[in-house]
């Protein structure tokens, strides 16, 4: 063989090498965004309760969760509820996830103290929580227990600095998230908003989170 085709084998080998890489490779590193879902209803508010405090004058809602896919980015139907397509649900300040009595699926989840850009890998001592409803969740319910504080003396939630869900989904991969605002069109209303405003713009979730689909624990 004469040196000019050894040349055009050898580089004709090279260049199927690195093409096989390259084709390998793809896909084995997933690209982590984001994402910002603005106004989820969470069982919004229908009525008042007949009579005054303690016994009377609270709102309530129609007692149904919005069930959130953070896999595929959309709603699930309510007829889906007992199947693994979901991995959070919503009923007002109630996060519920697709784990232990609330649902089918392998999810859990825990609150991290900490900023969610901070959030890179998820610790590897942590503990994921199943709910165990309706006494007790995976993320913890209550006025400065888990993501929210609640003011009663101007009747306003507010989503606490620096408190991230870290949620292992229903298929067993994992995602973080933050809860940005508790009302209509993200905006918390003022103090001295009238109860007709507080109530109307209440339970609509805004919140941002990253999902990992290769189902490490690397943001």
């Amino acid at each position: 063989m004469s040196k000019m085709k050894q040349m055009i084998l050898v580089l004709g080998i090279v260049v199927s090498l690195v093409a096989c890489s390259k084709d390998d490779n793809s896909g084995t590193s997933a690209v982590v965004e984001t994402l910002t879902v603005k106004d989820l209803p969470a069982d919004t508010i229908i009525g008042i309760t007949p009579g005054a405090p303690p016994t009377g004058g609270f709102p309530y809602g129609a007692g149904r969760y919005t069930f959130y896919s953070l896999e595929t980015n959309k709603i699930v139907p309510a007829s889906d509820s007992a199947s693994n397509k979901w991995d959070l649900a919503f009923k007002g300040t109630t996060i519920a996830t697709n784990s232990g009595n609330s649902g089918p699926g392998g999810a859990g989840a825990f609150v991290y103290v900490g900023l969610f850009n901070d959030l890179k890998t998820i610790p590897a001592d942590s503990s994921f929580r199943t709910d165990n409803a309706p006494s007790a969740f995976a993320i913890t319910t209550g006025s400065n227990r888990g993501w929210y504080v609640y003011n009663g003396l101007n009747q306003l939630v507010t989503p606490i600095p620096g408190r991230v869900l870290v949620v292992r989904t229903a298929s067993g991969k994992y995602a973080k998230v933050e809860i940005l605002n508790y009302y209509k069109g993200g905006t918390t209303p003022a103090a001295n908003a009238s109860d007709a405003i507080k109530l109307n713009t209440q339970r609509y979730y805004t919140f941002r989170f990253s999902f990992q689909p290769n189902g490490t624990k690397t943001f």
